[in-house]
């Protein structure tokens, strides 16, 4: 299933989407009053056989009158991400100079995890905020997000597609000149507005393949990334062993699991986002974003 967060007029509504048929169904009288989808994640085995049975008779809506918001819009803590983990990325950010301390292109012995906070969610056809005055090196990376589903902690490699709810896409926004200057990547990544998520969660069931899915991104309709899952230096299994292994991961948890090759700073001289600068990311089977630099 394909599941959103949406309003059609007041309050934001839980649906499940039908991209095909071009319809959003309004699944919310399913479920617990006030619960958005963090809340049918976290108690999936209660909803998942209501849900695709009876979705198709509940109140249906045109997915183009309907706004769309980041299926989880408030994660319940920051979202765990994944830096340098495609190889040509790793490359190109090391001839970029923004690495640190120097210019390596050595590919990483183990994740580089770090953290984007709650409050840069953004949905997936919203403005971007710049931030002018704060930064002018604004940059895109288009990533696959995986949703855990059940919580843990030592999850092993051969346990861990067990705890994967599902996949949503997620633009990992970064202001480059403060990735630098702070040399770390937490306040660089985490201004309001610059994680944009979306359209939809597709439960895991709907993924037949995830390492075939191909990670895509366009700036002004210009093609800048390309590259399929399988291409992960750590794979969505090692990042859940990884993470996991100190720390309990809970339902709803996202993990950002790094972007290809082709961000701005990969290009010479670096292609930085501006307002009025369209970027569009696409996954194979998790729909399209679009969003405006405002």
């Amino acid at each position: 299933m394909k599941l959103v967060t949406f309003t059609a007029g007041a309050g934001q509504r839980v649906g499940v989407a039908d991209p095909d048929a071009c319809m959003v169904f309004d699944v919310s009288a399913l479920l617990p009053t006030g619960a958005g989808l963090l809340d049918v994640i976290e108690t999936w085995h209660d909803h998942r056989a209501t849900l695709v049975r009876e979705h198709t008779r509940q109140p249906r809506h045109a997915l183009d009158e309907v706004a769309l918001h980041a299926p989880i819009p408030t994660p319940r803590r920051d979202i765990f991400c994944v830096g340098k983990n495609y190889r040509d990325h790793v490359l190109e950010f090391g001839r970029s100079g923004y690495d640190q301390p120097d210019r390596s292109q050595d590919m990483p012995e183990f994740p580089v995890v770090f953290s984007k906070a709650t409050t840069s969610v953004n949905g997936p056809f919203a403005d971007i905020d710049p931030h002018t005055g704060v930064t002018s090196e604004l940059d895109y990376e288009a990533e696959l997000g995986v949703i855990i589903g059940r919580g843990g902690r030592g999850i092993s490699r051969e346990d861990a597609f067990e705890h994967v709810w599902g996949y949503t896409i997620v633009n990992d926004v970064t202001a480059r000149d403060l990735q630098r200057k702070h040399k770390q990547w937490l306040i660089g990544k985490s201004l309001d507005t610059h994680c944009p998520m979306g359209p939809w969660a597709a439960t895991a069931d709907e993924i037949a393949d995830v390492t075939a899915l191909q990670v895509q991104s366009w700036v002004n309709g210009e093609a800048r990334q390309s590259a399929p899952v399988k291409d992960l230096i750590f794979d969505i299994p090692e990042l859940i062993a990884t993470i996991s292994a100190g720390i309990t991961l809970q339902p709803g948890d996202l993990i950002a699991t790094g972007t290809p090759a082709g961000v701005g700073i990969g290009f010479d001289p670096p292609k930085f986002m501006v307002t009025g600068d369209v970027i569009e990311v696409e996954i194979t089977g998790l729909g399209r974003q679009r969003n405006t630099i405002a």
